[in-house]
């Protein structure tokens, strides 16, 4: 009998260490609310409120259509992840917020989408720039315009938003889509 139990707990033991953790990447902000905004989706010309995502974890992006660097980069990041999470897939929302008011349009938007081939469960939100300051602010974004160019100045940060709407972890594009997937899996559970 003192063999068996000693046996079972040599074999709980040897399972657990063998176990994988799940890594966790990025900056954790801490589980506040995260600010809650809404605005028009360029692809269905409704309006999504963030709150309507609740029950899903949200990926949140800062983005433009004529970005020349970190945007496409993102976007690439973004279907990656997503298409890796499998199943877990549907329980995730892709929230791009505009950071060119004046260039993002649906058109543009619907020509970026396809690109990047952003089929499923992606958001890409617009709206005059008095409407995205907002949004920017609440999230300690800088999106301002270049001087004589057509690029604008802003951050690759990716939000992570778990399904009861609390900010959980920061994560930029270079942290590359295992580590996104790995973090999206924790606010998952």
């Amino acid at each position: 009998m003192v063999r068996r139990v000693v046996l079972a707990l040599a074999l709980a033991l040897a399972v657990g260490a063998c176990a994988a953790r799940t890594p966790i990447a990025g900056t954790d902000l801490g589980g506040g609310p995260a600010p809650d905004f809404a605005l028009q989706d360029a692809l269905t010309g409704q309006s999504l409120a963030l709150t309507s995502l609740r029950g899903k974890a949200v990926v949140l992006a800062f983005l433009y259509t004529q970005c020349p660097d970190s945007c496409p980069l993102t976007a690439e990041l973004l279907r990656a992840a997503h298409g890796a999470l499998g199943t877990d897939a549907a329980r995730v929302e892709l929230v791009a917020v505009s950071v060119d008011p004046d260039r993002d349009t649906p058109q543009a938007v619907r020509a970026f989408t396809d690109a990047h081939r952003l089929t499923t469960s992606w958001h890409y939100l617009i709206g005059r720039r008095e409407q995205l300051a907002p949004v920017w602010s609440a999230y300690g974004v800088r999106a301002e315009p270049d001087q004589g160019a057509s690029t604008v100045t802003h951050s690759d940060a990716l939000f992570l938003i778990d399904p009861s709407g609390r900010e959980r972890y920061l994560l930029h594009t270079d942290a590359g889509p295992d580590a996104l997937v790995s973090t999206l899996r924790v606010i998952l559970q």
